[in-house]
């Protein structure tokens, strides 16, 4: 048996359509979601079709990531705090204004964490950041993540969240991430997923990275102005689907250490854009 694992495709449905185009070549008829379904790119109507169309026809298990807490958080705070044209808040706006009700709905009745046994094999968790937290990152050498996989009762755990690919084992228990669909690092600009082949009782995995076409995907991005929406953290996004490994996340929390040193305090999302330009010419160059 074999099973696709997809996780963090934040909206890009290009590169979505090339995973699932692999995996079912590979005669894959069973998909495991692993959460932020939307986020910084275009058009989010037809990520979310995909999901409900394959959804229909195939067996697959969706997870919550943090990014559906996002759009469901914003919704019960009355749709207050985020602002358009801003680097910080401006993408996330963009997203949340183009779900409709019955994407809501959807990831309203998701779990943050399940535990599955598919057939005759062994149990699996799954989950977007660790089992524990929804945005908690399962790192190498961390004890941290030692802990919380001694804490999970099977042996493997399938979590994203850090847009890495990456395999992490400790005491016969082992964590697999299998990197982002939509806005993957250190991958060399591909599209990457997993696929978990069933033997026995026994779990392998097989990751796969597919080059797909980014430049009608940044296209998409311009086309409906998140240039504009968010400028600098589009112009992030473009740097990684292009290839850069300098995360959203680093450049955000050098923008607000920026923020700070200036005026003392700093609030999300209120960090002037001249604080995200400096951010991302130290560490990126742009």
């Amino acid at each position: 048996m074999d099973i696709a694992v997809l996780a963090d495709i934040h909206g890009n449905y290009i590169a979505l359509e090339r995973c699932l185009e692999y995996a079912f070549s590979r005669n894959i008829s069973t998909f495991l979601f692993l959460g932020d379904y939307i986020g910084e790119l275009a058009y989010p109507e037809r990520t979310m079709k995909i999901l409900y169309d394959i959804n229909e026809r195939y067996k697959c298990y969706f997870i919550k990531g943090n990014k559906e807490d996002y759009w469901l958080k914003y919704r019960a705070c009355g749709e207050k705090g985020w602002k358009d044209r801003n680097s910080a808040s401006g993408s996330l706006l963009y997203a949340y204004k183009c779900l409709t009700s019955r994407d809501l709905d959807f990831f309203t009745q998701l779990e943050a964490v399940q535990k599955i046994k598919i057939s005759e094999m062994a149990a699996i968790t799954i989950c977007h950041g660790s089992p524990n937290k929804i945005n908690e990152k399962m790192l190498p050498d961390d004890d941290r993540t030692f802990e919380v996989m001694n804490s999970v009762k099977t042996s493997t755990i399938l979590c994203g969240h850090t847009h890495i690919q990456r395999k992490i084992v400790h005491n016969e228990k082992c964590v697999l991430n299998p990197g982002s669909v939509g806005v993957s690092l250190f991958s060399e600009g591909k599209t990457q997923f997993l696929i978990l082949h069933g033997n026995g009782e026994v779990w392998s995995e097989e990751f796969i990275s597919l080059e797909y076409d980014v430049d009608r995907v940044i296209r998409d991005m311009h086309a409906v102005k998140l240039d504009e929406h968010a400028p600098y953290w589009c112009l992030l996004t473009e740097n990684i689907l292009r290839g850069g490994n300098v995360s959203h996340g680093k450049i955000l929390s050098r923008a607000m250490e920026i923020c700070r040193e200036e005026n003392g305090t700093c609030v999300w999302p209120n960090i002037p854009e001249k604080c995200w330009a400096q951010a991302v010419n130290e560490l990126i160059g742009l």
